[in-house]
């Protein structure tokens, strides 16, 4: 009989710097690869009767994955944030930390090799736990064995306990509270090229799935961190309706038993602000980072 291959069966490793962990993940969970394929012209002068196109396949487009982790108290995901915000220590500020993540099933192991964060949302929505949702990109993926795959790594131990934290916000702009909250985001943008891998020479030998050309570097175009605050409009906030600011400071945090346990505080800023007419009417403030800080990592924490 055979053995499906069931998402909510699934387990998420990721493997970096010579240690594996075992990431939990919510069931918003996705990964594939494509292969580009270029159709040409079969007609010829002398045989007009030739109307479907022939097809040449040779390469890969990178791999997609995405996926999604409750930040809790015992902060087991901070892997995730590592990755999502920090640049390899050799790199200068020009590469993202690079990894191998591997999917697991009780059919079949999947790897996706070579791999980098290219975008990471931080929901804080009141009484849900505070999430964080990953998109990123890999070179290669692969089906690397069953479920009794050994995956490579020194397996760093879990906390015995998984506490999701409710998102109690405390959103400050330019030093004063935001008040009558109720929501706010935050997100980070990695926006890179894949470098061309493409020769004719290597693509007269591709025969197949196993020597297809596959992406092998990129380059990091820029980086934005933006994210919005939505607040309701009352007597106490109208003063301020429809304004906007080209340097302020932005601080999001979220508060756990009266301590700061998320922190991304933006000390350069830009917003605008625009109001949504709903049956209680709010105003939302639009933010981007504009300064260029030299370790994201520092400034967004939990």
């Amino acid at each position: 009989m055979a053995v499906y291959n069931l998402l909510r069966d699934g387990a998420v490793h990721i493997v970096f710097g010579g240690n594996r962990y075992n990431v939990k993940v919510t069931p918003d969970l996705s990964f594939n690869q494509t292969f580009a394929e270029e159709a040409y012209s079969v007609k010829t002068l002398h045989d007009q009767t030739k109307m479907f196109q022939g097809t040449s396949i040779t390469k890969a487009n990178p791999a997609d994955f995405n996926f999604a982790v409750h930040l809790t108290k015992e902060k087991d995901e901070s892997i995730v944030l590592d990755l999502l915000t920090d640049y390899e220590s050799n790199s200068g500020g020009e590469q993202l930390k690079s990894f191998d993540i591997y999917f697991v099933t009780a059919e079949s192991t999947f790897k996706v090799e070579g791999c980098i964060l290219t975008d990471g949302e931080f929901t804080m929505n009141k009484s849900e736990p505070l999430t964080l949702t990953v998109n990123g990109k890999g070179k290669k993926l692969t089906r690397v064995g069953n479920a009794s795959f050994s995956i490579p790594g020194n397996l760093q131990s879990p906390s015995a306990t998984r506490t999701p934290v409710r998102a109690l916000l405390d959103v400050e702009v330019g030093g004063s509270d935001v008040t009558n909250l109720v929501t706010a985001t935050l997100s980070v943008q990695n926006n890179i090229n894949w470098t061309p891998y493409e020769t004719l020479q290597n693509s007269l030998s591709v025969t197949d799935a196993s020597n297809a050309m596959y992406p092998t570097s990129y380059t990091i175009n820029d980086r934005v961190v933006s994210g919005n605050i939505t607040q309701f409009l009352t007597s106490d906030n109208s003063s301020t309706f429809q304004t906007f600011n080209t340097n302020t400071s932005v601080a999001v945090k979220t508060l756990d038993s009266g301590s700061t346990f998320f922190n991304a505080n933006l000390s350069n800023c830009m917003f605008t602000k625009r109001t949504e007419a709903n049956e209680i009417f709010t105003q939302t403030f639009d933010y981007r980072l504009v300064t260029s800080p030299a370790d994201l990592g520092s400034i967004i924490t939990y």
